[in-house]
């Protein structure tokens, strides 16, 4: 291999680097570098080297993959079986068969992305410099386990808006009508359009912990997508849950799922509607809930937002807790990587104190084993789930 270009940064990221973080930010940048998307180059800063893609778009213009060499197709098997192996849980306890195989910079893949839905898997890449890794990284998730299908999901970096784009890269096309199990309960999994891959898979944890708590009561699941966590409490012994997301396809893909695990969805209700509309709807009319369960999608995809994300959670929120009866539970969570543990917490204060009420935590989580975080990247602690009672002030 020739010699690759040298990327030298400046003194004061050498700790952060060394430690393992994988982000060269553009503006840490002072050469002027002429390279295509997705050459390797070698960082140097200081007696620290490693080595990582260049990328010409992205605000992050290096992504560090090794200290020790330019990966080639050996390196990449090891970090896909290392992950594999890290998942072994997953597959061997729970009754399950749709997770996150590789978690991007959480197992050491900075920018990319691999689900699995039985056997069939699902690549997203978050950066035009990783199409160079992406023939090893077929080829590596084939080897490993046994394999019908790989498809691709495309989306711009950091543009959640624009449609995703899914293509068959190797294998045969998964079929519209997939079913997958998870902790024994069975889903339907879209891999062509809709949220995420298929299904939010960062909540399976925080489903099954929930079921727990539903025994008898009434629960509001809002922003519930295809009603993931409605089964759950259906299969908890609630008595009545009504879901509500602002896709129509959604809510139909919800009731096929009550269906599915042989719950009669017509003893529940499926809205299709906007939740913050729905949920002033509620105060208004004095309707109240044992349990609500928010799960809003990201309401900030920069640090410039963060701040709006903060006033709409805490309005959500706010409105939540007027529709809970006293002694009732609010189950909330945030996907806002922006919005740290800490932030999200006092938000809650902030709406709790807004709607007259007390909250007092009985569980506080985040991602499950198959999202991990490393030490040195905490950035990775994107989700937040906060269970706690509401209760009156005294």
């Amino acid at each position: 291999m020739s010699r690759l270009f040298e990327v030298t940064l400046p003194a004061n990221l050498r700790q952060k680097l060394a430690q393992g973080h994988p982000w060269v930010y553009r503006e840490a940048i002072t050469q002027d570098v002429k390279l295509p998307s997705g050459a390797w180059v070698k960082v140097r800063c200081g007696n620290f080297s490693a080595f990582g893609l260049w990328d010409n778009s992205s605000a992050i213009a290096v992504r560090i993959f090794s200290q020790q060499q330019v990966p080639d197709a050996e390196w990449l098997q090891a970090r896909v079986q290392e992950a594999w192996e890290n998942r072994a849980p997953i597959r061997e306890r729970q009754q399950t068969t749709a997770y996150r195989w590789l978690f991007g910079e959480g197992d050491g893949l900075p920018g990319i992305t691999v689900d699995l839905y039985g056997q069939f898997a699902v690549i997203q890449t978050y950066a035009e410099s990783l199409e160079t890794l992406k023939p090893l990284l077929i080829e590596a998730l084939c080897k490993t386990t046994k394999l019908k299908g790989i498809l691709e999901r495309r989306r711009g970096e950091g543009d959640e808006e624009s449609p995703v784009k899914s293509r068959l890269v190797w294998g045969n096309m998964p079929p519209r009508n997939l079913v997958i199990t998870e902790h024994g309960l069975r889903f339907r999994a879209n891999l062509f359009e809709g949220q995420k891959t298929g299904l939010f898979l960062d909540h399976r944890e925080n489903r099954r912990f929930m079921q727990d708590w539903c025994s008898g009561k009434r629960a509001l699941n809002l922003f519930s997508y295809t009603g993931a966590f409605s089964v759950y409490a259906a299969r908890g012994g609630a008595t009545k849950v009504v879901s509500c997301d602002i896709a129509a396809a959604a809510s139909a893909d919800a009731r096929q799922n009550f269906e599915l695990n042989g719950f009669d969805a017509w003893e529940h209700e499926f809205l299709s509607e906007d939740c913050f509309e729905l949920l002033t709807r509620y105060v208004a009319e004095g309707q109240k809930f044992d349990i609500v369960i928010l799960d809003p999608p990201s309401f900030a995809h920069n640090r410039k937002n963060v701040f709006a994300a903060l006033r709409g959670y805490e309005k959500l929120n706010r409105l939540a807790l007027q529709c809970i009866a006293p002694g009732g539970l609010l189950a909330t969570a945030s996907c806002t990587a922006y919005v740290s543990p800490d932030m999200f917490r006092d938000m809650l204060a902030q709406a709790a104190m807004t709607a007259g009420k007390r909250l007092l935590l009985q569980h506080d989580a985040g991602q499950p084993l198959d999202h991990p975080v490393p030490v040195h990247f905490m950035e990775g602690r994107y989700l937040k789930f906060v269970l706690a009672r509401v209760l009156d002030i005294p």
